[in-house]
């Protein structure tokens, strides 16, 4: 049986973890707010760049641009994943690495080369603890993505879908090539709820200009007169319109992810408690066993020195 010291220190212990955990639970809590307004404030400029993109797709006869054509014998499939740069967020990693291998499974029953690429320190480490290649990796945001950081990433992605495998694409500052791709995947975490974050799959090339689901389905058609022609402007939004979805991808993992620590560090916070109230009882009856052992042996000595 412990004594009363060492449950004293682990009361002391457990109380220093409940401290930092009700610290980061009460940081995601105020980062969750912000990261739903971020995407709330998005959505419009994504709605608008569907819609101008899908009339041009009506408009550009006959969208023979590359990001629109499905290839031939895909050979390679380019696979973005979107994981945390930082832990206790519960099962948030698990899940979307989870959902990761299932895709990868997939391709390789299809006869396609799965090429990894990683938003997120967790998801690098993640693979290469396991060994498997990444062929280039983004850290030190996810918690609060600027479009810059998907549209760098997204250009070098057009760059190796629009070459196509069998093709070198220099990487970005000169380092080094990379072989093409024919297929483009993105793997993220949607946010559904503070309770709930689905991992979800999705191919953005060759993609498929479509309204969002909660785009109304009475919306009138416009009007547009193209200035240059439909095809010009085709192939200029189109990579703009993958950045888009890329940064979309990442709000809402962002959201998801300090939703997931908030959940996580809350169950940590009330585990510490409990944890706290049993330590604290533990050594209360250690306590008061050793104070009716000392007032026993007083009184015996007593008894015996009055006899």
């Amino acid at each position: 049986m412990a004594s009363i010291r060492e449950l004293r220190s682990r009361i002391r212990s457990v109380q220093s973890t409940k401290k930092i955990t009700k610290a980061q639970e009460l940081i995601a809590t105020s980062r969750i707010t912000k990261a739903q307004g971020r995407v709330a404030a998005a959505k419009p400029y994504s709605q608008e760049m569907t819609a101008v993109l899908s009339e041009l797709a009506s408009n550009s006869g006959s969208l023979d641009n590359p990001l629109l054509n499905e290839r031939e014998n895909p050979k390679r499939a380019a696979v973005l994943v979107v994981t945390s740069d930082r832990g206790m967020c519960g099962g948030y990693n698990a899940n979307v690495l989870k959902a990761t291998r299932e895709l990868i499974a997939l391709l390789r029953d299809e006869g396609k080369e799965a090429v990894l690429f990683v938003m997120g320190r967790k998801g690098v480490s993640f693979f290469g603890f396991r060994g498997l290649e990444v062929s280039d990796s983004w850290t030190g945001f996810s918690e609060s993505p600027q479009y810059s950081d998907a549209a760098t990433a997204t250009s070098f992605l057009v760059d190796l879908f629009q070459a196509g495998s069998g093709t070198e694409v220099e990487r970005p500052g000169g380092d080094g090539s990379l072989e093409g791709v024919d297929e483009l995947h993105l793997v993220y975490t949607r946010f559904q709820s503070m309770l709930a974050q689905v991992p979800e799959v999705r191919r953005v090339a060759p993609l498929v200009v479509s309204t969002d689901d909660d785009s109304s389905d009475d919306t009138p058609s416009r009007n547009y007169t193209f200035e240059p022609g439909a095809e010009t402007l085709l192939d200029a939004l189109l990579p703009k319109y993958v950045a888009t979805r890329v940064y979309a991808a990442l709000l809402d993992s962002s959201a998801s992810e300090s939703a997931a620590r908030r959940t996580a560090m809350k169950a940590a916070t009330d585990n510490a408690e409990d944890l706290s109230k049993s330590l604290s009882r533990e050594a209360n009856q250690l306590r008061q066993a050793q104070i009716t052992q000392e007032i026993s042996e007083i009184v015996g000595g007593s008894s015996s020195v009055a006899s």
